[in-house]
Formats: C-alpha cells, structure tokens, sequence
C-alpha cells in the first residue's frame, strides 16, 4: 500500500513531524550534542548507543544496527504496518492522509465503525457504574478479586437485561442500524433486530492501537453460551487480534516474554497480580498469525494450558502451528497447570512470584516436541526409538534453519544411535553467529556515492557540476544513483528521512537505509563530505570512460591497433598489477 499513499504527501507529513517528539513520546531521549540519545528500545544495552538526529529526522542504533525514519520508528517499535504508521503520524501531525485514486478502487473508510464501536465501549463502561442492576456485575468482579483500577485499565463494562438498550440509543434510524449490525453489536433474525451482548459483563477487545474493534461478554444469568465474541467483521478478525495485547504493551516499556493464556479473565487476574504480559486468544485456537505478531513482539512466548488430556492436545496443535516460526531467534515455551487449575486461580493461590517460578520451568519447544514423541511410541525398543525419530525427523523438517532445528536433529541422531556430529545435519549459521557482527564490506564507488547522498542530500547538485560520464555507467547501483541525484536536484531542501522513505518500494530499500548509516561515512570529517563525494563521482566517470574504450577498442582486430594504443595497453597492464590501482 506504500506505493498507493503519494510520495508528495509522505514529504509534507515528515516535514511537519519532529521525529524527536514521536521517539520521545516512547522512549525517554537526552540531548548529547545537536543529537539526542537513549538506550535502545531494540535491543538489551546498559550504556546509550541509540541516536536521534533531529536535522536528518532519522534515528540509529550503533549496538544492534537499527535505523530508519519516524515511519520506520513506528513501524519497528509500535509494530505497525506502513499505512498504519503513517496514518498514526497523521494523526499527530493533524493531516489527512490521501490516496492516488487513480491507481486502485478506494475502499470505503473504517472510521464510521471504529467511532461507532467505541461509542458502545462508553455507554458499557457507564452502565457497570450507573445501571439499576450493575450490581451484579460489580458483586460478581469482586469475587473474581477484580479490583476497579484493573477494571477501568481495561475499560470493563456491562450490557443491561433487554434486548434493545443498544438499538435506543445508537441505532435509531435504518443507516444507523445498519453499520450496528456490520460492525456486530446487534444481530438480526427473522428480520427482527436485537441487542447481541444482553445481561454480561463487556470485555472490549482493543486492536494493537488501542481502538476498539469489538466485544466479549460474561454472561451472568442462566443460559448459554456463557462467553461470548463479536462475530468477524471488516475491523474485527478473530484469527489476528488478541485480548490484552494492547494492554500489555501500554503496561510494558519493553516486553521480556508473553503469556498465552485460553480467557479474558485469565489475562485480568494475571494484570491484578503485576503480571502485565498476558494474552488471549478470542475464542479460536492460536493461529500462525497470531503467533508471527507475538514473536515480533517478544522474546520470548509462554503457551500456558490446562495439564489434562484436552490441554496437553490443544498444546500439540500450538506446537504444529509455532513449529514453521521456530527459527530460535524467540524461545517458545509451554506450561501445563496443575489439573483442575487455571491461571486465575493459581495466581491467587501461589502469588505473583509464585506463578513467575512456574512459569519459568516451562518446557521448552524441543522437550515438548520429544516427550509427546515417546508418550506415544515405545522407547523401550529399538524400533520404536526409531520410529519415534522418523516422526521426529518429519517434524524437524518443518523448522527453519536455527537453534531449534539443531537441537532437534542432535536428538534425532541420538534417537537412531547416530553420532551427533555424524547426522546429516544440513549445514545451518551456529547458535550464537549472527550475535557477533561481522566486519562491513568495503562500497563501491557507486555505493559511495549513493552513501553519501542519502546521508546528505544538500550535496546532490554539487553532482551536477561535474562530468556527466558517470550518468552511463552499467556498475550495479547506477540505476539508483541517477534517479537519486536527479530527485535531489528537484527537491534539494530533502531531508534525509524525506529521501530514504521515497525509495521504501524500491526492492533494494533495505539496502539503501543500511548504507546510509555505514562506518565508512563516519570516517569521513564534515569538512570533506562534498570532496569525498566529488572523488567518488570522478572517478566513477573515469572508470566509465575506460570501460566504454575497452569495449569499443576489443571491437576491433590486434592488427588494427596503433602504436599509441599498444602503449596504452601496456601501460594499464602494468599498472594492474600494482597494488591499490582499481582499474579493472
């Protein structure tokens, strides 16, 4: 969708953000210099290398390498999607965000729902406060030990008896109704419609944002279901969102780990006792895409199920599903509770230590995966360690490269009789490689040039005062280096941020902010930047010159060279030979 937002507007969004203020708002920021810094939010570090700089609008760590614009910030640390982050820079910056109608059918917007969604959310929360027969509610979350701070931190509410309370008060004409049913606050049959959430205690589920996007209900008379979910619909989707997500990051500057837990009052009972960090799913199994959104959002994952028979199964189905995702960079863990035990009651019992103790002894991915293995095989011969191993070895196939496959494959070996080290282990990076940063590669002349660019695009019309020659060149990169000069003589006034986020489509974008923040650029005095850029050009120009003579002159027979030309080549024979010459 990047490419359906005008470049125009991504300029004017982030000439009017102060990416200071939105880092700031997130992270706590000293001035050091003209620049500020903080520790990372990234990554782990007791001495600040992360840095802000307000005159390029870009930030960069140089512990973990992480680097990119206000977008990029929000994006990385909000977890948001690129229209997401734009659209929350938007909205700080009081804009509008557009789109280049021309190029895609324009969706009808969200908002409509989202307000009226949150419109619910309040009249619930007043009516747990104000309601005749709220104290049923409220007699109920008390004996559930719920306290009213946790229960405003997650907005708790509570739909009063009847079948119309909603439909009065925000459904009042046939439009109005209309999005109440999309968005699945009333429901309809027999063309007769009603409230769906009667006489419960209301959950609202919150998407990573913060906004409303549907309910959950506790039912507190008789009948069924006891739980309840707002169906799907076009901002709700139970196979992506999780309660509590939202609230524990809100909670949580940085998350050490998340805990997967099966309710609403799990997850609340877990935040009563300091323990902010808990998720649920709403009423599916977890999926693959819950589980990529938590890994990008934790270290560490803690399946927390019953321990009988339904939640050792409903664990197996979890490990099927995390095993694709299981590359090592996370750890994936399981707990089983005591039976007849749910988080809600465990944690009263044992205490917020006491269930942190537990939660540390859960099993890891691997002792899961092998102990399952043997409960159902026979491991007292061995044949049926082997085929243990051989379902083993189907599973292992599953996991990508990593630290669990590895430990996956030695136990297999070790299952078979086989040498850990004579197991055709198809060869992988070792635990504990990609920690150690290995040295840059040198750039290349147009690399160079294309550094010192973005880094300072103030120089790009120095470029055009040089020999054009450069302009033909066929060296990898050239074809990012005209486009980027000629942008930088339209736009001079750019800012760094500005620039890199006008190549974010670019398929090398990765690539392109990563040089932006090379060492080599860091070597280089303030006072040299515009030589250093001049040199690169020239030379580039040279480079290409000599190559387009080459070519031109291989064209031809030996015979028909001159003695000028049979000098030259010699000359540039030898001086190939000499050490630090570039020519070719």
């Amino acid at each position: 969708m990047a490419g359906k937002i005008p470049s125009e507007f991504i300029d004017d969004l982030l000439a009017r953000s102060d990416i200071v203020e939105v880092v700031g708002s997130r992270i706590q920021l000293r001035k050091a210099g003209k620049d500020y810094q903080a520790r990372c939010p990234f990554h782990d570090e007791k001495t600040p290398s992360f840095t802000v700089s307000p005159d390029k609008q870009f930030y960069h760590c140089f512990g973990c390498g992480a680097h990119g614009t206000a977008i990029g910030f929000l994006m990385e640390h909000d977890h948001l999607a690129f229209p997401e982050a734009v659209e929350e820079l938007a909205l700080r910056a009081g804009m509008q965000v557009p789109t280049r109608s021309e190029q895609f059918v324009k969706t009808p917007t969200q908002a409509p729902l989202y307000a009226l969604v949150e419109k619910a959310a309040a009249l619930y929360r007043r009516q747990l406060r104000e309601h005749p027969q709220a104290n049923r509610a409220v007699e109920y979350l008390k004996q559930r030990g719920v306290s009213g701070e946790i229960a405003g931190d997650f907005g708790l509410g509570y739909a009063p008896p009847g079948w119309s309370f909603l439909l009065e008060r925000l459904g009042r004409g046939p439009g109005e109704q209309a999005r109440l049913l999309e968005c699945g606050l009333i429901a309809e049959q027999d063309g007769r419609r009603y409230d769906r959430f009667r006489d419960r205690i209301v959950f609202p589920i919150r998407d990573r944002r913060g906004r409303v996007i549907g309910f959950g209900g506790r039912l507190l008379g008789e009948g069924k279901p006891k739980y309840l979910n707002s169906p799907e619909t076009p901002i709700f989707h139970k196979g992506r969102e999780l309660y509590g997500l939202f609230e524990a990051l809100r909670s949580n500057r940085k998350l050490a780990s998340l805990v997967i837990v099966e309710g609403y009052m799990d997850v609340i009972a877990l935040a009563q006792f300091g323990l902010t960090s808990a998720v649920a799913t709403l009423g599916t199994a977890t999926t693959a895409d819950h589980l990529k959104q938590l890994l990008k959002t934790a270290p560490e994952i803690v399946f927390c199920f019953d321990g009988d028979r339904a939640g050792r199964d409903a664990a197996w189905k979890a490990l099927q599903i995390a095993l694709p995702l299981a590359s090592g960079h996370q750890l994936i863990r399981f707990l089983f509770l005591p039976e007849g035990e749910d988080p809600d009651t465990l944690v009263r019992r044992l205490g917020r230590d006491g269930f942190t103790a537990l939660m540390a002894s859960a099993q890891s991915l691997s002792d899961f995966l092998f102990d399952r293995l043997a409960e159902h095989g026979d491991m007292a011969s061995s044949d049926g360690r082997k085929r243990v191993a051989s379902q083993a070895q189907e599973l292992a196939s599953e996991m990508p490269a990593g630290i669990y496959r590895d430990l996956a494959l030695e136990r297999i070996a070790m299952l078979k009789g086989v040498s850990p080290g004579a197991s055709a282990r198809p060869r992988s990076r070792r635990p504990g490689r990609s920690a150690r940063q290995s040295l840059p590669a040198p750039l290349s002349l147009v690399a160079k040039a294309i550094a010192l660019l973005l880094d300072n695009p103030r120089l790009g019309p120095i470029v055009s005062q040089q020999d054009a020659t450069w302009r033909r060149s066929t060296s990898p990169g050239a074809d990012v280096l005209r486009p980027l000069v000629d942008m930088l003589l339209e736009r001079p006034e750019i800012t760094k941020a500005a620039l890199l986020e006008r190549w974010r489509d670019h398929p090398h974008f990765g690539y392109l902010q990563q040089i932006s923040v090379h060492p080599y650029l860091s070597d280089i005095a303030e006072g040299d930047l515009e030589a250093e850029l001049i040199g690169a050009i020239d030379r580039l120009s040279a480079e290409t010159r000599k190559l387009e003579w080459r070519q031109a002159f291989n064209q031809r027979s030996v015979m028909e060279w001159s003695v000028e030309e049979r000098a030259r080549v010699q000359r540039q024979g030898d001086s190939a030979r000499e050490p630090g010459d570039e020519t070719p």
